[in-house]
């Protein structure tokens, strides 16, 4: 059979919009076969690593997942929660915050479903829920503040896929990016001087986002930009000068150049330099993960200690903050522009849909 099943259907229901929140993903546990799993799904995908399919086969499958799983089982275990992984409890809390914050603004219930783009709950899974939740329009909202091909791209790729294998397919909304959205750089801005008024100020702020290989931005991909961008919007907020902070890229990975500067050789010269405090943030993380508390929370501090610093703190991501769930609805609210009805809308809409429902039941349609 090549299409999937529909979910029950009853005329004369009405339907609405929905919401799909979409981040990276996360291993189920903090274990070597869960690290296993999520990895391999994670960098099998060639939006990931463009690199020749048989010759990565053979380096992933020969040695990174017979190597590096346990490992990365050890640093998860570090950051674990109680309820599960940061990313994903952080991810579940806002899509229920950005559910309530839509009904406050409009007064109707919009769905508002979250997916991971590798390992679970699965994009497919997101869609096919709020299908059955009556939702003919969709709209993927990629918690990925700054667009590359390996992030947004990519999560689109899946969830258009899986139309395909979808008979009655609902219009879909994409949101691109949001690097520079006023309520994302204020919600930013607020959360650091709120972490400033119970810590001291640094004498740097690094502000530190994910790398990507630099051949990325030689062949088009907007990433690089975006994040100085952001960076520059955020410094102006906060009133910085071009000495106290700095943009730097993390997580690289292989013998390839990545973006630059890297974030532990910042650290490091800045220990060096005799900057005796510095405090770090990763604004294009919308919810704490690995990246965020372990490598930089946890190996920043390391690596800028050991170079001679004194005091070192990592900022946390935005997660529930209040002003980051207005931005995010403004954000969504902006992109479901006509998908909303009005009262008078709405009440056009039941006049109609009980007037279908009546000529269906005279057509023998079941009740």
């Amino acid at each position: 059979m090549r299409y999937l099943k529909e979910p029950d259907y009853r005329h004369g229901t009405a339907t609405r919009p929905g919401v799909l929140m979409i981040n990276l993903g996360t291993p189920d546990a903090p274990t070597a076969p869960a690290l296993k799993r999520y990895l391999k799904e994670f960098l099998s995908d060639p939006r990931v690593v463009e690199v020749p399919r048989p010759i990565w086969w053979l380096i992933l499958n020969g040695i990174i997942l017979n190597t590096r799983p346990k490992k990365s089982a050890a640093k998860y275990a570090a950051i674990w929660m109680k309820e599960g992984s940061p990313l994903r409890v952080h991810t579940e809390r806002q899509a229920k915050l950005l559910k309530g914050w839509l009904g406050e603004r409009t007064g109707q219930n919009i769905p508002v479903e979250y997916a991971m783009r590798y390992g679970s709950p699965s994009i497919a899974d997101g869609i096919d829920k709020l299908k059955a939740a009556g939702c003919d329009r969709i709209l993927l909202l990629p918690m990925y503040p700054q667009y590359a091909a390996s992030t947004t791209a990519t999560a689109n790729d899946v969830a258009f896929a899986h139309l395909q294998k979808t008979r009655n397919a609902p219009a879909i909304r994409t949101v691109r990016h949001y690097h520079d959205d006023p309520g994302y750089i204020r919600a930013l801005a607020a959360s650091v001087r709120e972490y400033w008024q119970q810590n001291e100020r640094p004498d740097v702020l690094v502000m530190s986002f994910h790398g990507l290989p630099r051949y990325t931005l030689e062949k088009g991909d907007p990433y690089h930009c975006e994040c100085q961008k952001t960076g520059r919007l955020l410094a102006e907020a906060l009133g910085l000068t071009e000495t106290q902070y700095r943009i730097s890229f993390q997580s690289r990975f292989g013998k390839a150049e990545w973006l630059q500067p890297y974030t532990d050789k910042t650290l490091r010269e800045l220990g060096r330099q005799g900057i005796k405090s510095v405090q770090a943030i990763c604004p294009g993380f919308a919810a704490d993960c690995l990246e965020t508390l372990e490598e930089i929370g946890l190996e920043g501090k390391e690596t800028f200690l050991n170079a001679g610093g004194k005091t070192y703190s990592h900022i946390p991501a935005l997660n529930e903050f209040p002003l980051w769930i207005d931005a995010l609805g403004s954000i969504a609210l902006a992109n479901l522009g006509g998908w909303i009805a009005t009262d008078a809308d709405s009440s056009a809409q039941k006049l109609a849909l009980d007037a279908t429902a009546r000529r269906a039941l005279q057509m023998g349609a079941k009740a």
